[in-house]
């Protein structure tokens, strides 16, 4: 099977145990979860059996060390995961609101992620790989996204393939030089995964319609759109397939995009028709909001194929 890589943030996610406003007064918290939307990602690809890795980096602290024990236990290849001896593990506070959109508190920048570089291990590890993931989340410095370059290269030259999660917001574009690198990582992907309102950000045009005619003109192969409670869509040259959402009790929503990509590349990866590997991407999305904590809710194929047998849509 191919091997799958990807890179950029770890954190660990404390959130709060009932809504509200944001976090200026003090509040029950649950918590430490394992997260970072690249981590939840490639969890999801282990807990499916699908060989792969990460490179990132973690403090000496506890929570690097719950990071990595999950990672490895559920599959991934944590070699390419450094330990920075003095930076702390990144981590994100999250609240969520009476009308369900979440306040975040982040400290990633100035965490052990920000020393994320291909070293030795990490090289040894991207020379193995048949196929990068790469999240737009994770290009928040200049030296990550050099290292997501440098890897899409690594793999493209060997006949490898890459997927596509912008996972960003407008206002990242903004960032020197973060539109020409979101651009040009979208020029050099065989899959794109955007969320809905994702779908027109590096185009030229205002209309999804219009926007999923451009992505696959510029060359991508294929173009799924994640559309959470409104189910998702495959966009390839052969048309569109649609596939609803499952009726499932949300407790959590964070993590749920990312367990969606990781279950469809996995599936896009072992030649599954689009039409199953959506249909099993919805299901992981689903089981995974139904589950306290961004990777709480990976699933593996034998539990996947339990949900579909009692699945509502």
């Amino acid at each position: 099977m191919r091997r799958i890589v990807t890179i950029g943030e770890i954190v660990v996610e404390v959130m709060a145990t009932e809504r509200g406003d944001g976090f200026l007064e003090p509040l029950s918290l649950v918590g430490p979860f394992p997260s970072g939307a690249p981590a939840i990602f490639i969890d999801q690809c282990g807990r499916l059996g699908q060989p792969c890795g990460m490179v990132g980096r973690v403090g000496d602290d506890d929570f690097g060390r719950l990071n990595l024990r999950r990672l490895a236990a559920d599959g991934v290849d944590v070699s390419a995961v450094s330990v920075d001896p003095e930076a702390a593990t990144g981590s994100a506070f999250v609240r969520y609101r009476p009308d369900g959109d979440r306040d975040f508190v982040f400290n990633i920048r100035r965490s052990a992620n920000a020393g994320i570089a291909l070293d030795a291990a990490a090289r040894a590890l991207v020379a193995s790989a048949d196929h990068v993931h790469v999240m737009g989340s994770s290009l928040f410095s200049p030296a990550v996204v050099a290292a997501t370059e440098e890897a899409v290269a690594t793999v493209k030259a060997r006949g490898g393939t890459v997927s596509f999660d912008p996972n960003a917001r407008r206002e990242l574009l903004a960032a020197p030089g973060m539109r020409a690198a979101l651009s040009g990582l979208l020029d050099r992907c065989d899959l794109f995964l955007p969320s809905g309102p994702e779908l027109t950000l590096l185009t030229e045009v205002d209309t999804e319609e219009a926007a999923v005619g451009e992505i696959l003109a510029r060359g991508v192969g294929a173009v799924v759109v994640k559309r959470g409670a409104a189910g998702a869509e495959f966009h390839d040259a052969s048309g569109r397939i649609a596939q609803p959402a499952f009726a499932v009790e949300e407790v959590d929503p964070t993590g749920a995009g990312d367990c969606f990509g990781g279950a469809f590349v996995t599936c896009w990866l072992r030649g599954m028709p689009p039409a199953e590997a959506l249909r099993y991407a919805a299901a992981a999305g689903a089981r995974a909001v139904t589950r306290r904590g961004p990777m709480e809710g990976a699933s593996t194929f034998a539990e996947l194929d339990a949900f579909l047998a009692a699945a509502r849509v």
